[in-house]
């Protein structure tokens, strides 16, 4: 269970009494966020979801300058606090230099706020955590450091540059524990602080606060670099807002731009220029904090971002805590597109309409003003590449993105229906001179002697599947589009096993995969569907064998069935 502590008292005595008085019977005083305090505005509190104010008087030069006095010196960063509490009072100033405004930051120690990712802190790895401000990261952060330090023995060392972890004052808030805290002159200076720490106190554990310059991201990848364990948080709600951001995206490997071959290009089905990750990233697991109780996880940082390079969707874990303090776990499949029939005349449908198995839009040899600008562009197509459309709503695929395939045994009508339904880039062709690839049945190419040598005099890839069906077809022609990652599962477009699209065939599709999605994914556990006939019970096998489970038809009829069983 969790508990915290606040100090309150310390905080409202720095403030003018009527304020004191109001938030001392405030019901909701133990949640309470900050005090702002604006020269000639009425004071302001803030609670979760909702601010009131304090009084009708608005505040004054005099109200300012009292408080100022209680607290004592504001840094560089124009912050404050009350010795050995966690609070913060951060001042804003006029052009002068005077201070005309106050936001008193309630500082709490909670304990048992990590629940949510204690397993992942125990493992040694580096972890980034993000967040937009006032989620609880810095709380977060300093309950890490206080179980790595008394929990389990380590030797940890934090960076604290504005005394918000380890409170104001040379003796460091109980909340930490064994931990020992470094302070920072300057804010500037967090960087030499982090090497200083590392070189002159042999640390198995470094925590930093607020990673949000060149030269910090820098000597956090030195630190790592050296076999330290960090714990950090940085600018930014969501990963995507590191690849973003130039200055930090070194934290999770850089991204740099890399010009591939005519070949390898073709094979991937991309432009000639692609984004990639340039080094395995500073922190190995990063946790976007979206809520209080609410965080979702990526174990791999590299992974996580090589798909986002890609223009697809990872699928992290989503951990969340209850009311009685248990974990816990799931993942987030991206929405599954439910057919009925689209209409004739939509545009981009499938896959590719809901962001997925896009092909990034090419350059076509046009330089750009400078590289940075050159990268930009690159990165936008990567995150968000958006198809062209000609006058009839029709997608544009340029003749060389066009991928090449010499089927063999394979029904020509399944492999039409695949590629139109996903919008795919792919031309069957019966010349393979022209091929890029060939696509055979394993059982019918053994025999096949002369197709295989004529391929590999014109070293043409083969690709062999073990049956002419839905999934097989459809798991191949990903593999051949460097499209197919098997640590994510695929979302099935019912199109694709739908035979006729009939009512009876929709709500049968329907039924398995959310069963397979909701039930037998997640939790482990088989299922049993409603009786269905024959033909009907053919298109729910595929579309199990879609996710790579197996399934069974058990029962007499009519009422034999489909049992779905976990992998």
């Amino acid at each position: 269970m969790q508990r915290s502590t606040d100090d309150l008292t310390r905080l409202l005595s720095i403030l003018p009494e009527p304020i004191q008085t109001h938030i001392e019977q405030h019901p909701q005083r133990d949640v309470l966020i900050e005090i702002v305090m604006d020269l000639g505005r009425r004071p302001e509190a803030r609670f979760p979801g909702q601010a009131e104010y304090l009084s009708d008087d608005p505040i004054t030069q005099q109200d300012l300058q009292d408080c100022v006095d209680r607290v004592g010196h504001f840094g560089g960063d124009n912050r404050a606090g009350i010795e050995q509490t966690l609070h913060r009072i951060s001042a804003i100033r006029n052009r002068s230099g005077d201070i005309i405004g106050l936001t008193c930051r309630v500082g709490r120690a909670v304990f048992g706020t990590i629940g949510l990712i204690r397993d992942l802190v125990e493992r040694g790895q580096s972890i980034l955590m993000l967040g937009r401000p006032g989620v609880g990261k810095t709380t977060a952060l300093r309950e890490i450091a206080r179980v790595l330090a008394d929990d389990l023995q380590k030797r940890v060392v934090i960076i604290d540059t504005s005394n918000e972890i380890a409170g104001d004052g040379d003796i460091p808030h109980p909340a930490i524990g064994r931990a020992r805290r470094m302070q920072v002159a300057r804010p500037e200076l967090q960087h030499q602080v982090m090497i200083e720490a590392v070189e002159n106190h042999m640390p198995e554990v470094v925590v930093i606060d607020e990673i949000g310059t060149e030269l910090e991201a820098l000597a956090a990848r030195t630190i790592a670099e050296r076999g330290v364990q960090l714990v950090g948080t940085a600018h930014g709600n969501r990963i995507e807002n590191l690849i973003k951001n130039p200055t930090l995206a070194d934290l999770i490997g850089g991204i740099g731009s890399v010009t591939l071959g005519d070949d390898e290009a073709r094979r991937r089905g991309t432009q000639k220029t692609v984004l990639e990750r340039k080094a395995p990233p500073t922190f190995e697991i990063a946790v976007e904090m979206l809520e209080r109780y609410r965080w979702v996880v990526h174990e791999s940082v590299s992974d996580t971002v090589d798909i986002l390079l890609r223009g697809r969707q990872p699928n992290p874990q989503v951990r969340t805590m209850n009311e009685s303090g248990k974990v816990l776990i799931s993942h987030e499949l991206p929405d599954a597109p439910i057919a009925p029939k689209p209409p004739k005349d939509a545009g981009v449908r499938g896959w590719r309409a809901s962001g997925q198995m896009k092909p990034l839009p090419r350059t076509n040899g046009v330089a750009t003003s400078s590289p940075q600008k050159h990268f930009e562009q690159l990165l936008d197509a990567s995150l968000s590449s958006s198809p062209q459309f000609d006058r009839f709503g029709n997608e544009m695929v340029d003749e060389e993105e066009q991928f090449y395939l010499y089927p063999y045994a394979i029904s020509r009508g399944q492999l039409e229906e695949v590629i139109g339904v996903l919008e795919l880039p792919v031309v069957i062709t019966k010349d393979l001179d022209e091929a890029n690839a060939v696509l055979a049945l394993r059982s019918h190419f053994r025999n096949h002697s002369k197709l295989r040598h004529v391929a590999k005099a014109r070293q043409i890839p083969i690709h062999l599947i073990k049956s002419s069906t839905i999934p097989q077809i459809t798991r191949a022609l990903r593999r051949l589009l460097q499209m197919d990652d098997p640590g994510v599962p695929d979302v099935a477009d019912l199109r694709l096993f739908s035979h006729n699209a009939s009512d009876d065939e929709i709500e049968a599709l329907e039924e398995a995969r959310l069963a397979v999605e909701q039930i037998v994914l997640p939790k482990g556990q088989p299922v049993e569907l409603l009786p269905r006939s024959p033909k009907v019970r053919k298109i729910q096998h595929e579309l199990v064998e879609h996710y790579r489970l197996k399934s069974d038809s058990f029962g007499d009829e009519p009422n034999r069935r489909l049992r779905i069983y976990p992998a």
